[in-house]
């Protein structure tokens, strides 16, 4: 197994220098501010990676064991890369907590992935679920150039929430997934406590779209996975596109299949 990773890591480009300093698998990938941990197609023929960020109370050990996810990311070609909160959250503008300086360690990952493994920005989508969504729009706002597309379940910017001018104008192309009979994460969001607030995703989807310059007149329905999204092309890297389905506070595996193929990731 080490000399099939090492060989499809030193296939991507990765830095020789590090060949010795293996991680995979049940070993993490320690960097500065924490860690993450990956696995890549076992028959050598990776194109990406996938970096998703878990949900609440999670951690990047308990996401790896979300088989169905995984082997779903494997299947396109691409590493899964799951990456570790503090304590099971995140620290995202906004955020109930004030643990790490997000920004500083999710560039370490990145910088990393390319370093160690070779994956350089057009090969890294960023993902997540819930609060590992938001983790995501604010990676994708704060680091957009660093990354080649977004893929996301149930959960957006919060209150207050970003102005458009406040993401870097290099906002990656972007499918987002979320229910209508989500109660966790509402469409509309919602208060944590007396002080927080979880953002309104239709709201933060339109400044996405605006920081993007989508051409919001041609904005068109298309289907994914038997759901009509909204789907905005014309952005500055690519198209925009939100599914609201019916369903309730959840990161389905047939749902990144069809948004990995919708982004131009197929099996």
């Amino acid at each position: 197994m080490f000399q099939r990773l090492l060989a499809a890591a030193l296939c991507l480009g990765a830095d020789p220098g590090l060949a010795g300093s293996y991680c995979g698998g049940d070993v993490a990938c320690t960097v500065d501010g924490g860690n993450y941990r990956i696995e890549l197609p076992q028959d050598g023929d990776v194109r990406g990676a996938y970096v998703y960020f878990h949900g609440f109370k999670s951690s990047a050990e308990l996401q790896m064991r979300q088989r169905a996810l995984v082997d779903t990311t494997l299947a396109h070609h691409l590493a899964y890369v799951a990456v570790d909160g503090l304590a099971g959250g995140w620290s995202y503008p906004g955020a109930p907590r004030r643990d790490r300086d997000e920004r500083r360690f999710i560039g370490n990952v990145l910088n990393d992935l390319q370093n160690r493994h070779g994956f350089a920005p057009e090969k890294v989508i960023v993902g997540g679920f819930s609060v590992g969504a938001s983790m995501a729009w604010y990676t994708a706002c704060e680091q957009g150039g660093r990354v080649a597309a977004m893929v996301t379940f149930s959960g957006v910017f919060w209150d207050p929430l970003p102005k458009a001018a406040d993401c870097t104008g290099n906002l990656p192309p972007m499918i987002h997934f979320h229910g209508t009979a989500d109660r966790t994460f509402p469409l509309a969001g919602r208060p944590i406590g007396r002080t927080f607030h979880q953002g309104d995703a239709l709201k933060s989807v339109a400044i996405y779209r605006e920081r993007a310059r989508c051409d919001l007149p041609a904005a068109h329905k298309s289907t994914i996975d038997g759901i009509v999204c909204d789907d905005v092309p014309g952005c500055l890297r690519g198209e925009s596109i939100l599914c609201i389905h019916d369903g309730g506070h959840e990161a389905r595996p047939d749902l990144l299949d069809a948004g990995l193929t919708a982004l131009g990731y197929p099996k």
